[in-house]
């Protein structure tokens, strides 16, 4: 009876660790905090409908002969990408367009071999729209594609 017991205890203790790890594990990628999986991204593209991306309407975009995608006005995504941040920048301000490019690069992993060009053409286009007042337009610098913002500020 006592090496029953015995043999219990030890196959509890040597197997429970492996739950717990494995159900704790599970629970915390389905929190809303964690990045989303390649399968969360499928479903939130296909239930969002409209299929616009970088967190506004776009146009949609289709492959043509070659194989690339272009969007309907003929624009690459990055280049589409690229037309929206300036307009956001000229809109509003360069925060506005930094929020735009983090959300974008979130949204389209595709486009984060961009995001340091990107960032920079903003940093220059900030310095532009204050006529040249580079700390006003360092202002708005973080850290968004390793900090090439603040690049493109000071270049």
């Amino acid at each position: 009876m006592k090496q029953l017991v015995r043999r219990i205890g030890q196959t509890v203790a040597l197997t429970l660790p492996v739950v717990l790890v494995t159900t704790g594990t599970l629970a915390v990628t389905r929190v809303p905090w964690a990045p989303p999986t390649g399968l969360d991204q499928q479903v939130v593209a296909a239930s969002s409908g409209d299929g616009a991306g970088i967190g506004r309407s776009a146009p949609v975009s289709s492959t043509n002969s070659t194989g690339s995608t272009r969007s309907q006005d003929g624009l690459a995504p990055q280049e589409s990408l690229r037309v929206a941040l300036l307009d956001e920048l000229r809109a509003k301000n360069p925060s506005a367009a930094l929020d735009l490019l983090e959300r974008s690069m979130r949204e389209q992993p595709s486009l984060t071999p961009y995001c340091t060009s990107l960032a920079t053409e903003l940093g220059k286009a900030a310095v532009r729209k204050y006529q040249g007042d580079v700390q006003r337009a360092r202002s708005f610098a973080r850290p968004v594609c390793d900090g090439a913002f603040a690049a493109g500020v000071v270049g």
